[in-house]
């Protein structure tokens, strides 16, 4: 089977969101406060210096070892973490939808204390199901987004044999991929 040279995933930089999910959590409210569409979250402007902390990482690996490849989740906070970080590289990036985040259904925008209050028979059933096999309704399981993730790895493997590939993309993805490429058990993963 065809093989990459090297893999690299880098999770987008803080989001405005993730401040406002944390701020959320910390008080106790069942929503968080949420002003755009999950793909057109900006970074914080802590995640705008994760960007550049990148860039500088980026530009710090010697020539051979730097991606020959990048592909980006068309999600902003991704595509605005890929930016500095590519600029001025030369590496050619392209956008797939199947690097997006894990989409939540119905639990969307919800903290922990807001599913439990609203759909207290969802609670139970991510707590009987697990995290890695749970389906929000509307929603992706973790296995659903290891699908999307299969496949694409299947289609890097493919089109760029040999080269070295950097991904742009969200927390979840990261722990799938590792999932994937080290053949992980779901009770390694969730560990």
């Amino acid at each position: 089977m065809a093989e990459l040279a090297a893999l690299w995933i880098v999770r987008h930089g803080e989001s405005t969101a993730n401040v406002a999910a944390s701020a959320a959590e910390q008080s106790g409210a069942e929503l968080i406060d949420l002003t755009h569409r999950d793909a057109d979250v900006p970074l914080s402007a802590t995640g705008e210096e994760q960007s550049r902390a990148t860039a500088r990482w980026l530009a710090g690996l010697p020539e051979q070892r730097r991606p020959d490849v990048a592909v980006v989740s068309p999600y902003l906070r991704a595509v605005r973490t890929s930016e500095p970080a590519l600029a001025g590289t030369g590496v050619p990036a392209s956008r797939d939808e199947r690097l997006r985040d894990r989409e939540l259904g119905i639990l969307d925008g919800l903290t922990g204390h807001g599913v439990a209050r609203r759909f207290p028979d969802e609670a139970a059933r991510r707590q009987r199901l697990g995290k890695f096999y749970y389906r929000p309704p509307g929603g992706e399981s973790w296995t659903d987004v290891a699908l999307r993730l299969r496949a694409l790895l299947g289609d890097l493997r493919r089109d760029h044999e040999g080269r070295r590939v950097l991904l742009f993309g969200h927390d979840a993805l990261v722990f799938l991929l590792r999932y994937l490429v080290e053949g992980l058990t779901e009770a390694e993963l969730m560990g």
